[in-house]
């Protein structure tokens, strides 16, 4: 096994990682506060598209971990940076269920005459005629533009549909390709990185999903290490091999050599 004595920061996926429906997973507070007592830089990245970076900190602060909105990066946050360099100022369609609307700033959202449609995540509000309205846009000349790709998601009610899904209906519809702004573009690794002030070569990358968070991290330079909880399945059969494999995410102090 490859030595990680270089690590000075660790990437780290919210959901099916830390916590499942926002309840902890068996020791990951105990482990994420090893990983701080060990001066390592610690970022929460997350496509998470229903809560802001604040709500997001707020809840796993009083789920016992120790967490600021500073530590969080969202899909939403890097999307609204992605907005304002390439297309400023346009008419944004928001498809997404949630409030994330303090983390978009100043991204100007509305209902008709659409320059830019922004999908988000999955949930009550991607019924048939925000699906349509959607499809319209594009027909028109929108550009396409996706948080992410997520298929789906673990809660502790079993697997959700995510967007994803979705996403790929529109594509194939409006003969259009997205534009992904979250997890697993390499721009999302490299905001977190610049966040840290650390190169790719000292990061580790924490994930439990094979191809959107650790694959992707591996290829933006990044270790990989994959966790065998939330939306984890398998890792045999596809496009990559993990650098590390862990049972849970408190498997990762020892990992580093951080505790026996």
């Amino acid at each position: 096994m490859e030595s990680l004595a270089s690590v000075r920061a660790v990437l780290i996926d919210i959901d099916g990682v830390l916590t499942v429906s926002w309840k902890p997973l068996p020791g990951a507070v105990a482990a994420l506060r090893a990983l701080r007592a060990a001066g390592l830089g610690v970022a929460l990245v997350t496509n998470t598209t229903s809560r802001t970076r604040a709500s997001i900190a707020e809840t796993l602060a009083e789920a016992g971990f120790e967490v600021g909105p500073e530590d969080v990066l969202t899909a939403p946050a890097v999307t609204a940076a992605h907005l304002a360099e390439h297309c400023p100022g346009a008419r944004c369609l928001l498809l997404n269920s949630g409030d994330i609307a303090a983390d978009l700033g100043d991204v100007r959202l509305v209902e008709e005459d659409a320059e830019v449609v922004v999908v988000g995540g999955a949930g009550p509000g991607f019924d048939y005629a925000a699906l349509n309205r959607a499809f319209g846009a594009l027909q028109r000349g929108a550009r396409l533009v996706a948080m992410h790709r997520n298929l789906y998601w673990r809660t502790d009610a079993g697997l959700q549909l995510d967007s994803g899904a979705f996403l790929l209906g529109l594509e194939r519809a409006a003969r259009v390709e997205a534009e992904v702004t979250g997890k697993p573009s390499r721009a999302f690794f490299e905001a977190a990185l610049a966040r840290l002030g650390v190169g790719a070569e000292q990061a580790l990358m924490v994930g439990d999903d094979i191809e959107s968070d650790v694959l992707a991290a591996q290829r933006a330079g990044l270790t990989g290490v994959l966790v065998r909880t939330g939306k984890y399945q398998t890792h045999e059969r596809t496009g990559g091999t993990p650098d590390h494999v862990v049972d849970s995410f408190a498997d990762v102090p020892r990992l580093l050599g951080l505790a026996e």
